[in-house]
């Protein structure tokens, strides 16, 4: 039995506080917040206790920990988790700065825990499929590969103004699938951006409207778009095209019923937004850390996979502010 502290008592929080209680090889032992009334909240939920980082971080008998509070918080998190030899999943990004990234993977690998970045879109059902039908050559030789990212609406501006902008936080998950998908790194990235959406997240020094074009080492090319706003909901897609065809993930609706008359067919929208399409991610990834945790093993995603989706996205930020292609 593997035996958590959660920091974070918010939205993600909430996911993976209920996804450890599920499964039936872990146990949530202290929720950590800066917020007592959410962190009793969830330890109340699910029979856990409240905590202070310090009492949690030396607590013997727990044995990872889940990093989901605020972003400003992780590379500090992972390094006292880490130097307090804990197994760590910690969300995406490590930091909003890449330096800082790479400092605290330095102590993380120094004190030999697992690390664990939550680029959950891996773990999703439909698109871990399209990656092994890739791998067993279904489609030949991968020539584009085109991955559609769109928001149902813009977040709030408080959080537009602290998210490291839309390269750092949100398209770092289709520049990480864009490699895991490939099974390779880019060597060049083009990137163009507007403000479409809401002039106030212009005002606020960010863009809601993206496009970014990769060459990947072999010569494919891999194009994300992504935009804060799509009236039909959350739109999240993929297309593998190859020499010997195509594979795609279409997006995940509300229901498979659908209406056929004379004005045409009428389906579901898909699923309103990441905690609803993405819910069985969460729960996969986790029981992937808790299975790597028991049994010794690195992690799939590890902290060089955090890494490179920051760099990446600020490669992504300079070549929109330059207007050229950035060369990696």
């Amino acid at each position: 039995m593997i035996s958590f502290c959660q920091f974070g008592a918010g939205r993600i929080g909430a996911i993976h506080a209920a996804n450890i209680a599920a499964h039936p090889a872990a146990r949530l032992s202290i929720i950590v917040d800066t917020d007592p009334a959410a962190a009793e909240r969830l330890a109340g939920r699910y029979g856990a206790r409240v905590g202070n980082r310090a009492e949690a971080l030396a607590d013997p008998g727990v044995d990872a920990v889940v990093i989901a509070s605020s972003t400003d918080t992780h590379a500090d998190l992972v390094e006292a988790a880490a130097r307090a030899g804990k197994a760590i999943f910690c969300e995406k990004p490590l930091d909003l700065d890449r330096r800082r990234a790479e400092a605290c993977l330095a102590v993380a690998r120094e004190c030999g825990v697992a690390l664990m970045v939550g680029f959950n879109r891996r773990f999703d059902p439909n698109f871990a499929r399209l990656e092994r039908e890739m791998r067993d050559g279904r489609i030949g030789k991968l020539e584009t590969l085109t991955i559609t990212s769109r928001d149902p609406a813009p977040p709030p501006l408080d959080f537009v103004r602290r998210s490291g902008g839309l390269f750092r936080d949100m398209m770092i998950h289709d520049l990480d699938m864009a490699c895991w998908l490939s099974g390779e790194a880019p060597v060049e990235i083009f990137a163009m951006a507007s403000v479409l959406v809401d002039p106030a997240i212009g005002d606020a020094g960010d863009v809601d409207t993206a496009v970014v074009t990769l060459r990947m080492q072999s010569g494919a090319l891999c194009q994300i778009s992504n935009s804060r706003r799509a009236v039909y909901g959350y739109d999240q897609r993929i297309e593998a095209f190859g020499s010997k065809g195509a594979l795609r993930a279409e997006n995940v609706v509300e229901s498979t019923v659908a209406f056929a008359g004379d004005g045409g067919i009428v389906t579901d929208k898909p699923l309103p937004f990441f905690l609803e399409r993405y819910a069985e991610a969460y729960r996969r990834e986790l029981d992937h850390f808790i299975g790597a945790v028991a049994d010794g093993t690195a992690p799939l995603v590890g902290g060089d996979d955090g890494i490179r989706g920051l760099a990446l996205a600020d490669a992504a930020a300079e070549s929109y502010r330059t207007g050229r292609a950035v060369t990696l």
